[in-house]
């Protein structure tokens, strides 16, 4: 059966104080997926199962992304069966503020995610 795409939605998350793509990574795709409700789904499709019907494309845009953990980052999302996760070089370090004991000292980590819902056309 083919897929259309009914949804895409966009996310950002950061990480202050620890440098942790994986922990921003999450923040990130909570956040794009926060932004929508698709009642569509359910109440104007019919369809009757969303983890089995539908189908995430993820994009995760990183720095440092050899230092992402995929599944933390994808734990924060509904259990969908179908999620296909991409990981690109993006985001971004910013220098931030000195905090005595920091594990990532000054730098502040910026990751962007996308969330791209196909459903069976």
């Amino acid at each position: 059966m083919a897929k259309k795409r009914y949804l895409v939605e966009f996310g950002t998350g950061v990480d202050v104080h620890g440098m942790d793509v994986s922990k921003a990574a999450a923040k990130a795709l909570r956040d794009a997926i926060s932004h929508c409700c698709m009642v569509g789904l359910t109440e104007y499709a019919g369809l009757k199962d969303l983890s089995e019907q539908i189908s995430l494309d993820i994009v995760i845009a990183c720095p440092h992304k050899e230092k992402l953990d995929v599944e933390k980052a994808l734990s924060g999302l509904p259990a969908y069966k179908h999620m296909n996760v991409k990981v690109v070089d993006g985001g971004m370090e910013i220098d931030g503020m000195d905090l005595p004991g920091a594990p990532g000292g000054r730098t502040i980590v910026v990751v962007n995610a996308g969330i791209t819902v196909w459903v069976d056309a």
